[in-house]
């Protein structure tokens, strides 16, 4: 497996916490943006795209602030990469964002940056923040 590097990206989202935490921390809300499908068995769950399926391991989290979820091999052993999903809010404007912490291969940077725009972008539509 090639070296991943690690990057973090900031979106704006017009939700309140408490509404943004359901749709990054439960299987139903991810499934609505974040996967086609999404499934969970205690801390493990299985992330499903097309023909393709990724195993995680709820690793931490916050409640109505942040969840990480650490990506596992085929023996539910944890691997070095990780994506947390974490909401910022601003103590004066109140404004609300989710901040993305992931890995990619450098060459894959832009391909991967993109990919998560895409997929906060049907955030914003399920939670109507458009």
């Amino acid at each position: 497996m090639d070296l991943k590097s690690r990057y973090e990206l900031e979106f704006p989202i017009n939700s309140s916490p408490q509404l943004l935490y359901q749709y990054i921390s439960t299987p139903s809300g991810l499934s609505e943006w974040f996967a086609d499908n999404v499934n969970s068995r205690g801390e493990y769950f299985t992330f499903i795209w097309n023909d393709s399926e990724e195993n995680a391991r709820l690793s931490s989290k916050k409640t109505g602030e942040k969840i990480k979820f650490r990506w596992i091999d085929e023996n539910k052993k944890d691997t070095d990469y990780f994506f947390e999903l974490r909401i910022l809010e601003d103590e004066i404007t109140k404004d609300v964002s989710l901040m993305i912490i992931d890995f990619a291969e450098d060459s894959e940077l832009d391909e991967a940056k993109l990919l998560w725009g895409n997929q906060i972008s049907d955030l914003k539509h399920v939670i109507g923040s458009v």
